[in-house]
């Protein structure tokens, strides 16, 4: 059990203090609109694949085990995160080097764990079929890209001179998510 808490502790301290929803990454990927999109799609490809992981594990991982899923998801994601590299790699030998640093970037996000527990620990998880799941995922991914899409519109101003230099770049970067979040989540 000690060593569960420590894998959530981790996590959550991912999640919260140093990821914001995956912003470290879309600031990575944020510097032209090519990296943003290959990293933005290789998380949905995570998301919905991890989804349907994640159906397997719920429907499989006995009741008294089932605080072992993170363990389990984080399996489900390193097994999908070298079956993409092994594709990847045969499939474009020449382009290979290029384009494993949007699954380097994106297999272990915390959009894709995120995603992986926010569907298994809904309030209809446990009746979800395994397309619910994979819908659930893929519906994750797209708006991750999305959430990419605005960071990407606003990057260059919240990076300007014009903006103090002690607010410039990630404090800038989460109050602008912040305001957008909650402007959207009005909208629903």
């Amino acid at each position: 059990m000690f060593i569960i808490s420590e894998l959530v502790a981790l996590l959550t301290t991912n999640l919260i203090l140093t990821q914001a929803l995956g912003t470290s990454t879309l600031f990575i990927a944020a510097g032209s609109r090519k990296n943003l999109l290959w990293t933005a799609i290789t998380i949905s490809v995570f998301t919905t694949l991890g989804s349907f992981g994640a159906c397997l594990v719920n429907g499989l991982l006995p009741d008294n085990f089932y605080d072992l899923r993170l363990l389990f998801y984080v399996l489900v994601i390193g097994i999908i995160y070298v079956i993409l590299l092994t594709i990847l790699y045969f499939a474009d030998r020449k382009n290979f080097c290029t384009t494993r640093k949007y699954v380097h970037m994106s297999a272990f996000n915390c959009a894709v764990m995120g995603t992986l527990f926010t569907i298994s620990d809904s309030s209809f998880g446990a009746d979800m079929s395994m397309g619910s799941y994979i819908m659930a995922g893929a519906e994750a991914g797209t708006g991750f890209i999305f959430a990419a899409f605005v960071l990407t519109a606003a990057f260059k101003r919240l990076n300007s001179k014009d903006v103090p230099a002690a607010f410039r770049g990630f404090p800038a970067t989460l109050v602008y998510l912040g305001i957008i979040s909650m402007a959207i989540y009005a909208l629903l």
